[in-house]
């Protein structure tokens, strides 16, 4: 049996608020608000200059969550708040479309540039105006929520609905997105849904991913399987996004810690430790972007880049698994995701973490935000591993690790 000191928590305690608190937050505070036009500027370079004015719903979404979850959990900053509402106001107004469905992008003032043909930009909103009203109690935000929450049930077996450009009848397939989004998102909005809503949905996610997604012959979760979870063998069926896997795993891991059930944690902490040694580069390090399941060529040619994304998820699901299990392969996991991470994604100059990394670990794009990136991962993952680590310091005189 091995154990940990606390030390050893308060130490990577105090990395990520440090980290959190001091140059992630400050970066977005200082450089993202768009206090003419409303919302917030997403494309920024490394030391937060704004190289490009559109607007990403599903962006802009996020950010109103993050800084409100920072307010409802790392003190209660009025001006986390302001910026909360800033975002929140700028989406109330230019958003949504006449039936209720986000758009995907806005111009600089609002104006609508891409359709509402990603579902995604509708489970942010909700996630954001929920968290939103959370901390606000303000019953508008509620109401949006819970509309948009509505229309993402109502859209679900058919998310891209009419702008679904695959021909119909042929080769059909499920998407991971979906039930991975509303593992999480159910549970965000646990103050505002009904009791057998959240369990129905919950239950109905949770099959679906172990059931359906994973494929123990290869202990790994499939981004896109057949309607009754068969493989497919084409590019969409054999496309593997380790990172995906691993965000899954930490909210499956969340559900099975609500609901009790203790044999879905282990399973989950298994299939985290199999994902990982299937998605690691054993040969510069950090995690593949894109795999294919036979080893094929990938279909995307930015396969081998290392993203910002996926590490922080994996260490997410790593820290996860050790607090619910005490298993130390968790940890030793974790501690090497660490240090890949830090030595090679946080920028110490100007704050906030590069994400996109050549195979080798070389930096790719200096930019800190843009049409994919911006405020979430980062600190969404930093208060996540913070609050881990303060509750393992807590029980640290008391635990046995398992080797």
């Amino acid at each position: 049996m091995l154990s940990l000191t606390k030390e050893t928590f308060i130490s990577y305690k105090n990395i990520y608020q440090d980290n959190l608190l001091k140059q992630t937050v400050p970066f977005w505070e200082n450089y993202s608000l768009d206090k003419e036009y409303g919302g917030y500027f997403t494309c920024l370079t490394a030391n937060g200059n704004v190289y490009d004015t559109d607007k990403f719903i599903w962006l802009q979404c996020r950010q109103v969550w993050t800084f409100s979850k920072l307010y409802g959990n790392f003190g209660a900053d009025k001006n986390w708040l302001e910026i909360a509402t800033h975002g929140a106001d700028f989406l109330e107004n230019y958003g949504r479309g006449k039936d209720g469905s986000w758009y995907f992008a806005l111009d600089r003032k609002g104006h609508p540039l891409v359709q509402p043909y990603n579902i995604f930009s509708d489970c942010f909103a909700a996630m954001a105006f929920g968290q939103l009203s959370k901390i606000t109690g303000e019953s508008r935000y509620t109401e949006i929520a819970k509309t948009t929450f509505q229309n993402i049930l109502e859209r679900q077996e058919n998310p891209k609905g009419k702008y679904n450009k695959a021909y119909p009848n042929t080769r059909e397939l499920q998407n991971l997105g979906l039930p991975m989004i509303l593992s999480n998102l159910v549970l965000e909005l646990d103050h505002i849904l009904h009791g057998e809503v959240i369990e129905q949905q919950l239950n109905s996610v949770k099959d679906k991913i172990v059931n359906q997604f994973y494929k123990p012959e290869y202990g790994i979760i499939l981004e896109n399987v057949g309607l009754n979870g068969e493989i497919s063998d084409s590019f969409q069926g054999r496309h593997i996004n380790p990172g995906h896997g691993l965000e899954t795993l930490w909210f499956l891991m969340d559900i099975a810690e609500r609901q009790g059930d203790s044999e879905l944690i282990l399973k989950g902490v298994d299939i985290v430790i199999s994902t990982l040694e299937y998605g690691w580069d054993g040969k510069y390090g950090g995690l593949y972007y894109f795999m294919d399941l036979k080893g094929s060529p990938p279909e995307q040619l930015e396969w081998s880049q290392k993203l910002w994304w996926p590490h922080i998820e994996a260490m997410i699901a790593c820290l996860k698994g050790f607090y619910l299990t005490r298993d130390m392969r968790c940890w030793e996991w974790f501690v090497k995701l660490h240090d890949y991470t830090w030595e090679h994604f946080v920028d110490e100059k100007y704050g906030e973490w590069f994400g996109y990394l050549t195979r080798e670990g070389k930096v790719n794009l200096e930019l800190k935000g843009g049409k994919w990136k911006g405020c979430f991962h980062v600190p969404r993952g930093l208060m996540i591993l913070s609050l881990l680590m303060k509750n393992l310091e807590e029980y640290a005189g008391n635990m046995e690790c398992k080797a």
